[in-house]
């Protein structure tokens, strides 16, 4: 508000005695006098001393020094008022583009990539990212050939004399993958596997200048938990097995002259078997290692997803504990099944009521599966090597099927069907181990087509999916160990796997 334009002499002579009355500081800062900032850093007073040089500021634009009288002072006043005013809803509007480019960001790296169309090819494919073998995976381009492939580019294709790696970055999901594999002037034949050596297609054969399209569903999980908490990782995980919970999908591509024309991912909504269990089930990332959740995929159209959270030197409890049925009941959905084998860690426990316990826990599997509107399915451990001769898991893969029994639940007795597979082995019953409990991937391969055909006898909606060219499997007529071929994945180690 504008002051009065004539004041009384009785006011100016009040206004001078209540300066009298004032202290000195409080004086100079009425008169427009600049005072020494207190408490404030040298940077602050540096700054602080700039800003009062500026003939446009003032930070007492309306001083002692505009007389009551004087209207064009006050009128000077008032501009820069105004002026301070523009400068400060100014930086207030600067600050709120920058906080909502900030959260544009984030709202574009929250909308992930889900799907990709690569072209391995010599000649441009309209719509498709064409790849070189030159191209390494970068996380600019969130796509590319690992560090530790050696490929070369074939006749209209991507090939090498050894087994490569692809990767692309995707979020967490099912994802629908389709291959284009053959070359133009040479005979190939490829393997695929996916992640952690999740066998997807078995020696694919070509003659040149065929090409053959193949499709597969490869299932991506990430260790946090919708809803909070996070699967509680072992070390080997985070860095031997971290394929499995990485943010890319990353293909295997092995066998004689394998090759790759095109790729293409989508996000795929299928149904999902989730698998819990030991090392005897688990992906294992080495060879010779290897176990049935990881061969199982093979086994199935690309109409349903193989999700395997087992882990090696796990018992039914630590996966409880661990949050790893935590992490499978927040993904499932009506439709899914959850597939559980523990039984190899959990006869070690020396606890008095260790089975008692074991059947409790499996009771809970049971029920919350159930909950979740998904079918669970208990599988028998099958029997060490030395089960030959006898029992080695003790009473718990009888107390397994009595749970199944009372719960009235699918079981496949892996167990009872290992012990024909041995005795038909033979003298070459150590052809399908690599120690006394871990199978090789004949031994893996084997139990993966026991557990198929558990499925078939057991008349589980799930058998639909199974592929046409499987028909029955008898372990007591395996296939012939001598015969059997599988390309072998370039990692390896000795290193056994926990729970040995």
């Amino acid at each position: 508000m504008r002051p009065l334009q004539n004041a009384s002499p009785v006011a100016q002579t009040s206004k001078s005695a209540d300066l009298s009355r004032l202290g000195s500081g409080e004086r100079d800062c009425l008169s427009g006098a600049r005072a020494r900032p207190v408490g404030l850093s040298e940077r602050e007073r540096a700054s602080q001393s700039r800003i009062s040089q500026s003939a446009d500021y003032s930070p007492f634009p309306c001083s002692a020094d505009s007389e009551v009288g004087d209207t064009a002072g006050w009128e000077t006043c008032a501009t820069r008022l105004g002026r301070s005013i523009r400068m400060i809803v100014r930086l207030f509007l600067l600050r709120i583009v920058y906080v909502l480019i900030l959260l544009i960001g984030a709202a574009a790296n929250a909308e992930e990539q889900t799907s990709y169309n690569f072209n391995f090819g010599s000649q441009p494919s309209h719509g498709a990212i064409s790849v070189s073998p030159n191209d390494l995976y970068s996380t600019n381009t969130g796509y590319g050939f690992e560090t530790n492939t050696m490929v070369m580019a074939g006749n209209g294709c991507v090939t090498s004399t050894n087994a490569f790696y692809f990767s692309a970055r995707l979020p967490e999901g099912n994802y629908r993958v389709t291959v284009t594999l053959g070359d133009k002037s040479a005979s190939s034949a490829t393997t695929i596997k996916a992640e952690s050596r999740r066998l997807m297609l078995y020696h694919i054969q070509t003659k040149p200048g065929k090409f053959v399209k193949r499709t597969f569903i490869v299932n991506l999980r990430q260790p946090e938990i919708a809803g909070g908490g996070v699967v509680h990782l072992k070390l080997r995980e985070k860095t031997d097995e971290w394929w499995d919970w990485d943010d890319k999908l990353t293909l295997e591509f092995n066998d004689t002259n394998p090759c790759i024309r095109a790729l293409s991912i989508e996000k795929a909504d299928v149904p999902t078997v989730y698998i819990l269990g030991d090392s005897t089930v688990c992906d294992q990332s080495f060879e010779p290692w290897n176990s049935w959740g990881q061969m199982l995929p093979v086994f199935f159209k690309p109409q349903i997803a193989i999700a395997n959270h087992a882990e090696s030197g796990e018992t039914v409890a630590d996966s409880l504990a661990g949050n790893r049925f935590k992490k499978v009941f927040s993904l499932m959905k009506p439709g899914d099944y959850l597939f559980v084998q523990f039984g190899h860690n959990d006869m070690k426990s020396k606890k008095p009521n260790a089975l008692e316990q074991y059947q409790s826990d499996l009771k809970q599997v049971v029920e919350e599966t159930r909950a979740k509107g998904g079918t669970p399915v208990l599988v028998t451990s099958m029997e060490r090597k030395a089960g030959i001769d006898g029992p080695t898991l003790e009473g718990y893969p009888e107390a397994m099927r009595q749970v199944a029994q009372q719960e009235h639940c699918a079981l496949i007795d892996l167990n009872a069907m290992s012990l024909p597979f041995y005795k038909a082995l033979g003298t070459n019953l150590d052809k399908a181990f690599v120690d006394g409990t871990h199978h090789n991937n004949y031994g893996s391969y084997e139990f993966a087509q026991c557990v198929v055909d558990g499925i078939k006898e057991d008349h589980l909606p799930l058998a639909k999916y199974i592929v046409n060219d499987f028909k029955t499997f008898d372990p007591a007529h395996p296939d012939p160990v001598d015969t059997f071929y599988m390309p072998a994945s370039p990692r390896r180690s000795i290193v056994k796997p926990l729970g040995n």
